[in-house]
């Protein structure tokens, strides 16, 4: 059918977008999908990492679901998951809270605070080991008995220690969140609820709180598949000890795959780290609710 005369037909014009997206999705499949199928892959075979590689079913899942260490370390990557949720996210909510006024000192109160995430997990595990060190460390050397403990020694002291560098270490990164959430609350919720008498407590319970649900949600999803990768930090404090006190998956798996030289088994802890963390993303989505944009007006 020909065009009426005088008309031009319109023509939609070509998106770029998948083009532009194409070297991200490049990079995404070589760098996570690859490698996760072939570890995938490797979960079925026995290999010591140098000779050949042999297929062998599902016995190394069998090795590793029926080992004992699998559900102590389970627990204590739960239990660290958990523990350093409850302490960073409060504190988070309350610096990031603080660091959204406008007075002039907090921007730079803003910038020291984010110093800890500047720095490697590796050399604040060190300064934090030769601080805490009961015999040359920061306690000893200002002849503090308080500070003279065996922090790494007990269980019970790493495990407190473990937590409290990795709240010092990532706090600020959630601080940081929080403040541009805070940001991004409509002036005008505080307005009305000053015009009714509400004071700043009441205000942050009824207001900045509410809004801040879909952020809670975000830096919860980041915090809780971020403590499944904690090695390197546990691994220069403590290599999981004292005993198997602060043995997380992610340590498991290096040990088992890199001391042992066990790559099969290493490899079904590393699909079950996968799964752990894919599972618990898509709950805490789920708790999110599918509309991200409905808390715009909860603390009205």
């Amino acid at each position: 059918m020909s065009a009426l005369p005088g008309t031009t037909r319109r023509r939609r014009p070509h998106s770029a977008l998948p083009w532009l997206a194409t070297p991200a999705l490049v990079l995404f499949v070589g760098f996570a999908v690859v490698p996760l199928v072939g570890v995938f892959a490797l979960s079925f075979t026995t290999w010591d990492g140098i000779g050949t590689i042999r297929a062998t079913g599902l016995t190394s899942w069998r090795k590793v679901l029926t080992d004992p260490g699998l559900t102590h370390a389970l627990w204590v990557t739960f239990l660290v998951m958990a523990v350093s949720w409850a302490v960073q996210t409060p504190l988070s909510i309350l610096l990031g809270t603080f660091l959204a006024g406008r007075q002039r000192y907090r921007a730079v109160l803003g910038v020291v605070y984010f110093i800890p995430l500047m720095l490697s997990s590796a050399a604040i595990a060190l300064a934090y080991k030769a601080l805490l060190d009961p015999n040359f460390g920061l306690g000893a050397g200002l002849d503090i008995q308080a500070l003279s403990r065996d922090w790494l020694g007990r269980p019970g002291l790493a495990f407190g220690v473990v937590i409290f560098v990795v709240s010092w270490q990532f706090i600020p990164f959630h601080s940081l969140i929080y403040q541009g959430g805070v940001q991004q609350i409509p002036k005008s919720l505080y307005e009305a609820a000053q015009l009714d008498g509400a004071g700043r407590v009441r205000q942050f319970f009824s207001i900045t709180l509410p809004q801040l649900k879909y952020t809670i949600i975000t830096s919860s999803t980041l915090m809780v598949v971020g403590s499944l990768t904690f090695f390197d930090l546990i691994f220069i404090l403590t290599e999981g000890g004292p005993g198997d006190a602060t043995r997380v998956l992610a340590l498991d798996m290096y040990k088992r795959g890199f001391q042992a030289s066990l790559m099969g088994p290493a490899s079904v802890i590393a699909v079950i780290l996968v799964l752990v963390g894919l599972g618990l993303a898509l709950l805490l989505r789920r708790l999110g609710g599918r509309n991200a944009g409905a808390s715009q007006l909860e603390g009205a």
